[in-house]
Parts: C-alpha cells; structure tokens; sequence
C-alpha cells in the first residue's frame, strides 16, 4: 500500500485496502466518434480474480489531490478506476463546452471499456458535482452494463441551478466560469504559480460582482471574456438551446441503483432533492445521505468516501451486509448525530411561527382584532445585503453556517427572535416564508433565513430561500399588499431547550445571489439602481409567519 494511502485511509478512517499494490497506466487515450482523442488513466489492482470497474469523467484534472482523494481510496480496496479528463481538460483534445459533450464522450468512452480485455462486464460510476453530471449525462443509455451510480453533490439539470426563486446565483455563476476559462485545459492545479493565480481572480472577483453591467464582470475578473458566462446571459432560460444539457426529465429511466450525496449547505442542495423526487416518483429506490456541508468541504470526503464504497460493495461485490439498514441517511445538526429514515422527507407537522410586533417569533397568531403596524426597511442596491453563510460556492464568508449577528444588525434585516425554547424541538424537512408584504416597486426581491440563536447569543443560518417578484407574479390587492410565499431549501436541526428561534427577512444576499436594481431590466445589461422601500406585515388579517416542518 502506498504511503499516499495509508495516509488516505488514517485521515478518512477508511475500511483496510483489499490490495497493496495498484498498478497506474497514465494517458490512456480513448478515440471519440468525432476523431478527438480524450486522454485517461487507468487504475488497476493487483489482484488475482477480476474487478469491477469504475469510471470518474472529470474537467479538473486526474491526478496530485484529486487522484489521492477520489481515486485511489477505489483502487485500493478492490476497483479498476479509469479516470479520464473531460474534452478540453487536462490534456484531453478538443474544446471544453459546457455540459456540452459529456453525454457523447462518455458513451463513446463507456463501448470502447467493454472492448478491453481488463473489463469484467461490471460498471460503476463515482464522483461529485460536474463529475456527477457526467453520471447523470450517461446514466439512461448506458446500458445493462451500468451497474450502480454515487452521484455527490450534484444535479441532473445543469441549466437552471443558476438561478434560485428567479433570481440569478451570481457568486456561484461568475466564479466558475472564470475559474473554468483560465484553468480548464490545464486541469485545477495546486502550484505556487496557480495558487497565487487564484488569490488574484479572488480579489479580481470580489470587484466584479459589484461591477455593471453584469455581461461584463467576467472581463473585470480575468480580463477576457468567458465563453461559459457569456452563453448563460446569451441564452434564456427557456430556450430550446438548453435542452441537450438537461437530464432531469430522464431520471425516471436510470434502472441502476443510485447514491445520492448531499450537504446542507451544498449549492446543489434542493436540486439534488428534486432527483430523489424523481426517481421516488418512477418507482426507483435511490439511497440518500445528506451531511453538514458545503460544496467541496474537506470535512465531507471521509463520510461520502465511506458511503460510496459501502453502496458499491453491496451492489457490485454481493456485500449486502456492508450497507445500512434505510435508504435515508440524515445528520441532525444541533443533535449531532446521523438518523436513519425509510424515505424523504420525514413525516412531520407543519409549524406556524408567527411575525409579531417587536421583533417577536411565537406560534401563537396575532388575534382577531390585532391591527398592529406593519414592520418596514430600505434596500439599496448600491449598498446590497451581504450574503453571510449558505448554500453558496466562492468567499469561505459565503459558504456554509457562520455567526449572522453583524448582518442581523443592518437596518435593511427584519429580525424576529422566540424566546429561550422550554422543550427540545426537531425540525427536518423544507422551509416556508408565508409572507405579506409591500414594495415601492414592481420589481424587488425577498430574501428569508431560519436561524438558531444559542445560549450565548450567537446566531447560526440554518437555511434560506429568495424571491424575485415582477409585475407578471401575484398581483397586489388593493392596499398594494402581496401574499407571497418564499420557499427555503431543507434543513435538519435539533433545538435545545434554552436556545431560540430567529429568522430573517431582507431583500438580497449579493453576491451569492444577483441583486434586484429595481427597474425590471434584463439582468445581463441593467446600470441603474433604485433604492426599494419594503414593508412586512403581521397583524391579523396578514399574518404573516414561517412553517417549519416539526417530527414528533
């Protein structure tokens, strides 16, 4: 076993290798149909019975930390990994096109494996994020062959992830794209000159979200434009342009069995759900594990690595007794422990907690006769909302929980606080804001956050949602008021006695999200900005509350 390996298996307390030896073929090349040469390396144990294969497409690279990390901890407990640069990755010929080519490549690349004389005729695919869209790419026309997916933190729909209740995840587009323009031949790299390339973009990216019009960030971040950023405002999100990139309608027509890897706090996070969803619907049943993570989090590669070789063991070497007892595998945040459950989401009660005046959360609504003042705030553009944890990919600020009592403390975030809880209280599952509110303009955005408040006054996001409103969505009644409701991604967390509920109500998170300039012109190419004055309302013939989804 290499010494890359055994510090591998330490740090992620993996199961013992089932071989010491792992012999690696570098720059293997696969012939596409189209006469581009994609290139690969082939990971074979020493063994003396045949391994079933695994095949890891990726646009970042094969080798340095991401071969020690997603490869060889396979290699080495029984699996041929065949990990091979997407088209215009890394060595590999040809251009690298959004989302464009890996349905093509990676069958082609799926019959010419079941041409070599090391296939075994069984196939597996492992991965995250873009490498998971390369799985779902595949995965209905791949054949009998095809034998088990780990799909981690990704999703079937890599067109409209990049926008969230209507309003465009800014930080998440802007940043890769511009990392992809820069990087993608060369595959990501952890060199000196590489490293201080991408502290520069950091800086350079920070400038960007804040510049306009926003068809232009991408050349005041790398100083050229990226193709990918350029076709996203190119295209809207309509367009037929999109549909070759779109696999989320033939979910229900994948028939090998499915992990799906989740965090929290992932980008992909409600999209991932939307699968599960999917794939329930066609009768599938996929296994789901979702931990307390954001996107790319170190802290998550020991439990996925541990998941995604227990799942493929079971499926593809008859180690039924290696895989957990329900398909739902959940972390409970505030318990801090794992919960296994039979499906998604778990049976709970829907749980009003009511707005009141003051600044006060209770689930008691306001009465009959409460006629109290609505609450109001200002949103500037030119001064947006900061985003503070979440669901995000870019700034450590942005991703994943972080204490939001600066934020809760700017004049343009309504706060309400419970008080201290008396019993404990488990909330698992999405998230409503049941919202009345009011605008000084037809085109605003209402931005909503369930947080915990711990007994040292300390205030943790858990989850969030956006809206964007246009004159199109609900129309107002007559006093201008609007019912709306602001969806949440999930979340699972154990209340404590003495801890409170908080949640949040403000107009933007920028730059995770784009901010609203207020006029309702296109997002590519808006340059003026209006200031928003905003109003919720609580009182009872408004009231205005968040459901939370509460297990017995």
């Amino acid at each position: 076993m290499s010494l890359t390996g055994r510090v591998v298996t330490w740090l992620m307390k993996l199961p013992p290798a089932e071989t010491p030896h792992v012999t690696i073929t570098r720059d293997v090349a696969v012939p596409m149909p189209d006469g581009v040469t994609l290139l690969a390396d082939h990971y074979m144990p020493q063994t003396d019975h045949p391994c079933p294969t695994i095949l890891v497409r990726s646009p970042y690279g094969r080798r340095g930390f991401f071969g020690a990390t997603t490869v060889l901890p396979y290699a080495e407990r029984g699996y041929q990994v065949f990990v091979q640069s997407c088209r215009g990755t890394a060595g590999s010929g040809g251009e690298f096109a959004f989302a464009r080519n890996e349905r093509g490549d990676g069958l082609a690349t799926i019959e010419w494996i079941k041409r070599q004389d090391w296939y075994s005729g069984q196939l597996a695919m492992v991965g995250p994020s873009y490498l998971g869209f390369a799985q779902w790419a595949v995965a209905a026309d791949a054949g009998a062959d095809l034998q088990a997916l780990v799909l981690c933190v990704t999703t079937s729909d890599f067109h409209h992830f990049r926008s969230q209740g209507g309003s465009l995840t800014l930080e998440n587009m802007l940043g890769w794209s511009t990392m992809m323009t820069e990087q993608a031949a060369t595959g990501l790299q952890l060199g000196l000159s590489s490293i201080l390339a991408m502290r520069r973009r950091g800086r350079n990216l920070e400038t960007a979200y804040r510049s306009l019009p926003l068809d232009q960030a991408d050349r005041v971040a790398i100083n050229k434009p990226s193709a990918i950023y350029q076709e996203w405002f190119a295209h809207p999100t309509d367009d037929d342009y999109w549909r070759p990139i779109i696999f989320s309608d033939r979910a229900g027509e994948v028939t090998a069995p499915i992990a799906l890897q989740a965090g929290w706090f992932d980008l992909f996070l409600d999209w991932q759900l939307q699968d599960y969803q999917r794939l329930r619907d066609a009768g599938r049943r996929p296994s789901l594990l979702i931990g307390p993570w954001f996107h790319g989090q170190m802290g998550s590669f020991p439990d996925m690595t541990r998941d995604g070789l227990s799942f493929l063991d079971a499926r593809l070497k008859d180690k039924a007794a290696s895989w957990r007892a329900h398909p739902v595998r959940l972390y409970v945040m505030g318990a801090n422990a794992w919960r296994e459950f039979e499906d998604w989401p778990p049976l709970a009660q829907s749980l009003r907690w009511s707005l009141r005046p003051n600044g006060a959360l209770t689930t008691t609504p306001p009465d009959d006769t409460d006629t109290t003042e609505p609450d109001r705030y200002r949103y500037d553009p030119a001064d947006p909302t900061p985003a503070v944890g979440g669901n995000s990919l870019g700034a450590p600020e942005r991703m994943g929980q972080h204490d939001n009592r600066a934020l809760e403390a700017r004049p343009d975030v309504l706060v309400y606080t419970s008080a201290p809880l008396e019993t404990d209280l488990e909330v698992i599952g999405p998230v409503t804001a049941d919202l009345y509110v009011a605008s000084s303009l037809d085109y605003t955005d209402y931005f909503a956050r369930l947080c915990v408040v711990e007994e040292s006054g300390k205030s943790l996001n858990l989850c969030d949602g956006i809206l964007r409103l246009t004159p199109n969505d609900s129309a107002p009644d007559s006093d201008g008021v609007r019912h709306i409701q602001v969806a949440l991604w999930p979340t699972a967390y154990h209340f404590r006695p003495g801890q409170r509920i908080r949640v949040q109500v403000s107009s933007g998170a920028h730059p995770r999200f784009a901010r609203n300039p207020g006029t309702g012109e296109p997002d590519a190419t808006a340059t003026k900005l209006l200031i928003a004055d905003q109003v919720v309302y609580h009182d009872a013939a408004r009231p205005s509350a968040f459901i939370l989804p509460v297990l017995a």
